[in-house]
């Protein structure tokens, strides 16, 4: 009755009073009524154990303020961001919606946040069980030829905060991002966050492994690209994937024209090939982050049968609740 009670509500309206939600029952201590501890094996990935291999995708705490939340439903990770050095409102509203005949969101929120800095305050008053990722884009008036400028004021300010930090180079939602996935711009953009990588490690006797985020909407000609690229680089994972531009599967839908990127179970199958195809070009100890479309257990299992070592979720979460976390868990330990 509460989810079809939401689902009336503007899209975006209604995740904040959910998040808030979520916040006000950590705080009082009634998330424990959401999730009951079970049995998880932990997973080792990037030099770093995670309690589970059950994560929470970026983009649904952009700015880090629902972390103890988000971790009290059960997440072994949780991913917050995208975040940018200065603020930004994002695009005009409306611009998330819900597509629940096809279990589908489009958003073109345009990474909508408070700053990193702010973010950063948030990460530091977190008491979590979970291990946080942090991750980072650029802002939108950066031209895209001084973009990585801006990464490398991301990754500064986040590196001690974080214990990995994604690169976000495929939301469709900043003009021109994806064009930082080929050629002499991407190669260009890994060797200076590799180096910067390599110079915080050292001087912080601390190194945070650094994950790129991919879209979907890749061939197997570029995936073999990218992968050769991530290997050259020493990219320590590949998060896969990002939302599509496809609308296959939503043709026809009420909002399924609507700019943005589309999430949810419409991506699913687009997603896990590309998860299957960077297995194959990837070195085999380089580990693959699953997102995109897992709604269930079985979804989840999926992406790891195609070559994922975790999983993260979004839009399942906002379809089918925490009960999604502890679906996926079980699964897994099912599978193992």
């Amino acid at each position: 009755m509460m989810r079809n009670l939401m689902f009336r509500l503007d899209a975006e309206k209604s995740h904040h009073i959910g998040l808030s939600g979520l916040n006000m029952m950590e705080m009082t201590g009634l998330s424990s009524l959401l999730y009951k501890k079970q049995k998880a094996s932990p997973v080792r990935v990037m030099g770093l154990t995670f309690p589970n291999a059950v994560g929470l995708a970026a983009g649904l705490d952009k700015n880090g303020d629902y972390i103890e939340a988000m971790s009290a439903l059960g997440f072994g990770f949780v991913e917050i961001g995208t975040v940018t050095p200065r603020p930004q409102p994002g695009n005009p509203t409306p611009r998330l919606f819900r597509l629940p005949e096809a279990q589908g969101i489009i958003n073109r929120m345009g990474f909508n946040n408070l700053g990193v800095d702010h973010l950063i305050q948030q990460v530091k008053v977190a008491k979590t069980r979970s291990l946080i990722g942090i991750n980072i884009g650029k802002n939108v008036d950066t031209p895209v030829e001084n973009a990585v400028d801006d990464y490398l004021i991301g990754l500064n300010k986040v590196y001690l905060h974080a214990d990995y930090v994604t690169i976000n180079i495929s939301s469709p939602n900043t003009p021109g991002l994806r064009t930082l996935q080929f050629g002499d711009s991407l190669d260009a953009l890994l060797k200076a966050l590799k180096q910067e990588q390599e110079k915080l490690a050292k001087e912080h006797g601390r190194y945070v492994p650094m994950a790129v985020k991919v879209a979907p909407d890749l061939n197997e000609d570029e995936v073999k690209q990218l992968a050769d690229s991530f290997s050259r680089h020493k990219v320590d994972a590949v998060i896969a994937t990002n939302t599509t531009m496809s609308r296959e599967g939503v043709e026809g839908l009420k909002h399924a024209d609507e700019a943005g990127g589309l999430s949810g179970a419409p991506v699913l199958a687009k997603s896990t090939e590309v998860v299957r195809q960077f297995r194959v070009a990837l070195p085999d100890d380089m580990p693959i982050i699953a997102a995109g479309g897992i709604m269930s257990g079985n979804d989840a299992v999926e992406k790891l049968n195609a070559g994922a070592s975790l999983v993260q979720v979004y839009s399942g979460l906002i379809y089918h609740g925490p009960a999604l976390i502890r679906d996926i868990i079980q699964s897994i330990e099912k599978r193992n």
